[in-house]
């Protein structure tokens, strides 16, 4: 393919170089006449591994050049990558001049090609950038997104010091858009690459470089204040987090990732306070580790604050062990928000088949007894009897017996609080905790 990058700084380097590799024919833009000229020579703009030989290898080749005339390089090229720089006020917000800018040269080059131009987002840019760029790019060029151009957002997934083998050995190639011309110009484009190619929503890809390298600092920081602790108690913090790291079924994996309600339980609310209280008695300050109960209690909050804003307070809690499956209502986050529904004069009614509050021994009853002797007599086992007596619906674990709820129940509100269906046709109000509307039939 003939594809064109604007801003040869280190992602636009590192692109226009691996793109030439793979085969294609590529314009390196750039509004810097030195950046340009390197280029031509065969010489890179950044320092970084492998970099030097490849660059000269492909301008040799006759696969790359560079050139400041932006209409120049849209002429001559189907796709254009926008990789100029996004930096961030002090404030903490991104200065998206230089996207804009360039968004403006390609629409102004555009009213002078007749053929179908791919704009390809490769800067790190928030969420509502790829729309603007399309209007900006229409009003310039005169012409209408999805008919005589679109805009893709494709995130980069480099880390400095290893671009090189990063782009080309991606650990998915990630595309957002809605134009399947350009979906596939793109699969074909990354087909080469040893990665998943991963197609979602525009705004998903925007924000997930931001995701992404949050996560990388939070993990960061974890191991510090993990190797911080360890040190003041003279372990080896390094064998610790290696066999940390070698847990693939839980410490390193997708099961804790999904947006939801509060954790719980007996062990995860335990254990990180036993943690926080070790580093307090020595003197070893963890801020991240110290907020993650904090966090959760927002969690619960939100969960409180959206069930009581519907108009009714005729509340059905479908659920009030931690999770499915079990009858351990030590911690379980959903107590803490009956509690204060019930303080805020809530009706609740509660149906858990797991807890038989009759029947109930051990550990489970002097929990209840200690803890919430005031609930034995919200709780019911009869569900339909439960739900008759509500209008709201909350659903707090994954139990197989509320996957037909909808249907049975029809025109309840529902708040989901834990994601128990991937996508509805619901006749009623659906409300997901921390996700947006999945009523797909837009009922």
């Amino acid at each position: 393919m003939n594809i064109s990058f604007f801003g040869l700084g280190y992602v636009g380097c590192v692109g226009s170089v691996c793109f030439a590799k793979l085969g294609h024919k590529v314009v390196g833009v750039d509004v810097s006449q030195n950046k340009v000229n390197l280029i031509n020579q065969g010489r890179p703009t950044i320092i970084e591994k492998d970099i030097a030989e490849l660059c000269r290898e492909v301008v040799d080749a006759g696969r790359l050049t560079a050139t400041t005339d932006a209409t120049e390089a849209v002429k001559a090229t189907d796709i254009s990558f926008v990789t100029v720089g996004t930096p961030s006020s002090k404030e903490g917000h991104l200065n998206l001049d230089y996207i804009y800018n360039v968004a403006r040269q390609i629409g102004e080059a555009l009213r002078h090609k007749d053929t179908f131009h791919t704009v390809v987002i490769r800067s790190t840019v928030m969420p509502g950038t790829n729309r603007r760029v399309g209007e900006i790019i229409a009003e310039a060029s005169g012409k209408k997104r999805d008919v005589g151009f679109t805009v893709v957002s494709n995130p980069e997934f480099l880390r400095e010091g290893s671009s090189v083998h990063d782009f080309m050995n991606p650990p998915i190639s990630l595309v957002g858009t809605d134009n399947e011309r350009a979906l596939e110009q793109m699969r074909e484009l990354y087909s080469p690459l040893p990665a998943e190619f991963v197609a979602s929503d525009i705004e998903v890809c925007e924000i997930m470089k931001y995701v992404n390298n949050t996560f990388h600092a939070l993990k960061i920081v974890f191991a510090n204040e993990v190797g911080n602790i360890c040190k003041s108690l003279d372990i080896d913090s390094h064998k610790v987090m290696d066999i940390f790291c070698r847990d693939r079924q839980l410490n390193i994996s997708p099961y804790y990732f999904k947006p939801g309600f509060a954790y719980g339980g007996s062990c995860l609310p335990k254990d990180l306070l036993a943690l926080k209280t070790l580093a307090a008695d020595h003197y070893v300050e963890v801020p991240v580790i110290n907020n993650i109960s904090r966090s959760n209690e927002i969690q619960k909050a939100n969960a409180t604050e959206i069930i009581f804003s519907q108009p009714s307070h005729k509340i059905a809690i479908l659920g009030l062990s931690f999770k499915s499956g079990t009858d351990d209502l030590r911690c379980s986050p959903i107590v803490d928000v009956v509690e204060s529904l019930l303080g805020k004069g809530c009706d609740i009614k509660i149906y858990d088949k797991n807890v038989n509050l009759s029947n109930i021994t051990g550990t489970n009853k002097d929990y209840i007894m200690a803890r919430i002797p005031h609930l034995q007599h919200l709780v019911s086992g009869d569900l339909d009897s439960v739900v008759a007596d509500s209008d709201v619906l909350v659903v707090t674990n994954k139990e197989a017996e509320f996957a037909d709820l909808l249907e049975r129940y029809p025109g309840k509100t529902v708040i989901d609080l834990v994601r128990a269906w991937k996508d509805v046709c619901y006749d009623g109000k659906y409300i997901g905790l921390t996700w947006g509307d999945i009523n797909k039939c837009g009922c």
